[in-house]
């Protein structure tokens, strides 16, 4: 399984969209939020990709090592962060030396075969008082509950097209996302929603500014009342986000 697994991670990095368009913005802003709770000295980013994330990571911690399972991006992070320490293995291959103070799940769990089990690891190589910060796609995002009503979906947990392009297994509820960590054996101490998504990607790429989708990733954490007077609850937003520890 493992050097199937590896084929296919490499084959998906070779024409990756998550450097691109609305995907960029979406993953700067999930790191401004983990910002707020993340610890150093020392990160673990498990799944860099394109390394977006990396970037704002890179200058936060000084003691920062990748795991990445696909090869191409490996040798991509190696040349532009020098000073982290890339690991290119599959996550259930990955057996660290260390602990680690913050460890970063930036759209990875929709991706892995078995995430209860990943998170079950993930758990081990977490330092005392370690955090743990996860985001994934929102099945409940209202473009979403949209496409299901007028018959594009199955339901709101179909794979679209760029779920599929990119290799994903699953959409996550806020349920099922919080799910996976309890059955991991992990405390979630923060839990919400960000960026309020009425439209498709290619849609707000085509007619939106950059001011209109900051505003609206900001919408999605401090939502007014007429927003949410019948869907109520930020859990309905199109990302969800996590922070976890180990139950004491």
């Amino acid at each position: 399984m493992q050097e199937n697994e590896k084929t296919r991670l490499d084959k998906i990095s070779k024409d990756s969209w998550y450097a691109k368009g609305a995907n960029v913005a979406t993953i700067l802003y999930s790191a401004e939020i983990f910002k707020r709770h993340w610890q150093s000295p020392s990160c673990l980013e498990m799944g860099a990709a394109e390394g977006i994330m990396t970037e704002i990571l890179s200058q936060s911690f000084e003691d920062l090592t990748i795991v990445e399972g696909a090869k191409p991006f490996c040798l991509d992070l190696e040349k532009r962060f020098p000073k982290a320490h890339i690991v290119n293995k599959l996550f259930e291959d990955f057996s660290p030396e260390k602990k680690f103070n913050t460890i970063i799940l930036g759209h990875v769990l929709e991706h892995v075969e078995k995430p209860v089990e990943i998170l079950k690891k993930t758990k081990t190589w977490l330092a005392p008082e370690g955090v743990i910060c996860a985001a994934v796609p929102n099945a409940r995002s209202l473009h979403r509950q949209a496409a299901v009503i007028m018959g594009l979906f199955e339901s709101e947990y179909s794979l679209n097209e760029a779920d599929i392009h990119h290799g994903h297994r699953r959409v996550y509820s806020p349920e099922t996302f919080r799910a996976d960590f309890i059955s991991a054996g992990l405390k979630i101490q923060h839990f919400g929603g960000y960026w309020l998504k009425p439209l498709s990607n290619p849609q707000i790429e085509q007619y939106w500014n950059e001011n209109m989708l900051n505003s609206f990733m900001q919408l999605g954490i401090h939502p007014t009342p007429p927003v949410f007077k019948t869907v109520r609850e930020i859990f309905k937003l199109t990302r969800l986000l996590g922070l976890a520890c180990p139950l004491c």
